[in-house]
């Protein structure tokens, strides 16, 4: 596999912590790559370090060779990296359409319609200010509006935490269906129930390190072992 996404000794800190030890990534063009693992083993911090929001790491992150170390952050973007946070970072004061329209585009992203389409509850909402948002649709618009940008790899960090079964639903179709149209995708998710559906590959995450990956063809023979690493 050649890595459009190629992470190798990342380490990273928040001011004297050492967080991230060493962690080697790589994901592949069109790959839905899921990162695993229990709170505060580093799984969010490898994605802030990818985007460039924790600027103390050491290490190579590339993206289509591209060296990514020294890009600023608000160039990230036309490097062609979205990042989705947790917060999910929605402008409270604009309506849906207005969120969707404010990101400058970057590549050949989807138009409004595909959009809509693609999330018909933000249509029904679409002039709605963020404040009258349910979670589910905040969680839905945060990706719409990267995906508007046309950015090449998607980096999404807990989009089904705290959120209705109905949501976390259409939230994997909506996964299912950018995997289907070659987006790259990498997530952090607690559900790994939810994970174990869309993803093609894993990395188990802990204690700042990566400590195995494997395709989801190998799940059955790995649960002991997530269940001992994750709790599940």
């Amino acid at each position: 596999m050649t890595a459009l996404l190629d992470i190798r000794g990342l380490n990273a800190w928040y001011g004297e912590s050492h967080v991230l030890h060493g962690v080697d990534m790589q994901v592949g063009e069109g790959e839905m790559v899921t990162i695993l693992g229990r709170n505060g083993v580093g799984k969010t911090t490898t994605l802030r370090s990818i985007v460039g929001i924790l600027r103390k790491r050491r290490g190579e992150i590339r993206l289509a060779g591209h060296d990514l170390m020294q890009v600023p952050l608000h160039r990230t973007a036309h490097c062609g990296l979205g990042y989705v946070p947790e917060e999910r970072g929605i402008f409270a004061s604009l309506n849906v359409l207005e969120n969707l329209m404010l990101p400058p585009a970057v590549g050949q992203g989807m138009s409004v319609e595909e959009i809509f389409e693609l999330f018909p509850n933000l249509y029904e909402r679409r002039n709605s200010p963020g404040t009258r948002l349910s979670g589910g649709e905040q969680q839905m618009l945060a990706i719409a509006r990267i995906l508007r940008t046309g950015v090449k790899v998607l980096l999404l960090d807990e989009p089904t935490e705290g959120l209705a079964p109905v949501i976390v639903q259409r939230i994997g179709e909506v996964l299912k269906t950018l995997k289907e149209r070659g987006m790259t995708v990498v997530l952090v998710e607690q559900n790994f129930r939810f994970a174990a559906r869309i993803a093609d590959r894993f990395y188990l995450m802990d204690h700042g390190q990566v400590v195995s990956e494997f395709p989801v063809k190998e799940l059955p023979e790995r649960m002991d072992m997530l269940h001992k690493v994750l709790g599940v």
